[in-house]
């Protein structure tokens, strides 16, 4: 639930004139100042960590970075319900890399559940895609929300790992604080703005830190340790139901018959793999 505010949040601070990398560095770098008591209470008690550790660190935060630095300029040219179906389509791919690389082979729930809320965002991109006039603007939006959906992807397989080794608080801190760092490096670099924007837009950053990342986004860190990053993949695919409602409040993008059918099968394949996982542990 927390996560799907994130799209309309994001559209709020671009139509108050705030850049989409400018978005993406502000709600890792808010996010980051709140968690870094937590981090410091949980460096005093813990133990050295190998350089491996560090290293995927920065590679999960570099992942997050390119992540955030995609999805949220895809929303300047494709719709919500658009850009969040194509961007939670980590299933496929954490899937297909869980296979390729380390042998995972995920049950028949879990499968089934994956093939559902796959179709169920197909088909929320198709019926969007039906509304809206084609052109090389929803091209780029639609590739950008993808390439965000890889990246995303290889964010999660990562911090399945890292999680095993770390706690919740150094994890948070390290990858929200060295994607923050890398976003506020390529947005000053490419002279984009990161202050003097209308209070408006800071309120729309400050509501992003808060909501979509340090309580969604942490969950789903926090769930790395106890699932498996397939299934924290399927359950982002409930995020283009809710992003998908909001925007029909606040931008006035209706729901069409064909996303109602979409969203359908995007729960039931939710409820499939969490059931397929609860086997898996048990």
């Amino acid at each position: 639930m927390a996560i799907s505010f994130g799209g309309i949040l994001a559209r709020l601070a671009q139509g108050a004139g705030v850049p989409s990398l400018s978005i993406a560095a502000w709600r890792l770098g808010f996010a980051t100042l709140v968690a870094t008591p937590f981090a410091l209470a949980a460096l005093r008690q813990a133990q050295s960590y190998t350089s491996r550790q560090l290293g995927l660190g920065l590679a999960a935060g570099l992942c997050l970075a390119a992540h955030f630095g995609t999805w949220i300029s895809s929303l300047e040219y494709t719709s919500v319900a658009s850009s969040t179906a194509l961007v939670t389509t980590n299933p496929l791919w954490i899937g297909l890399a869980s296979f390729v690389l380390f042998g995972e082979r995920p049950g028949r729930a879990m499968l089934a559940g994956i093939a559902l809320s796959l179709a169920g965002s197909f088909l929320i991109f198709l019926s969007d895609s039906q509304q809206a006039a084609s052109g090389n603007d929803s091209l780029l939006g639609n590739a950008l929300a993808l390439i965000g959906s890889w990246c995303f992807s290889a964010y999660l397989m990562i911090g399945r790992r890292l999680r095993a080794g770390l706690t919740l608080a150094l994890y948070v801190w390290l990858t929200y604080g060295i994607a923050a760092l890398a976003l506020f490096a390529v947005a000053g670099g490419s002279g984009l703005p990161l202050a003097g924007f209308a209070f408006a837009g800071w309120l729309a950053l400050a509501g992003m830190a808060l909501g979509p990342q340090l309580i969604g986004h942490t969950s789903y860190n926090w769930s790395l340790k106890h699932v498996s990053a397939t299934f924290v993949a399927v359950v982002t695919l409930g995020e283009p139901i809710g992003g998908a409602l909001m925007a029909w409040i606040f931008f006035d993008e209706t729901l069409k018959p064909l996303q109602a059918v979409g969203f359908g099968l995007l729960l039931l394949g939710i409820y499939l793999a969490a059931r397929g996982e609860q086997g898996k542990r048990q």
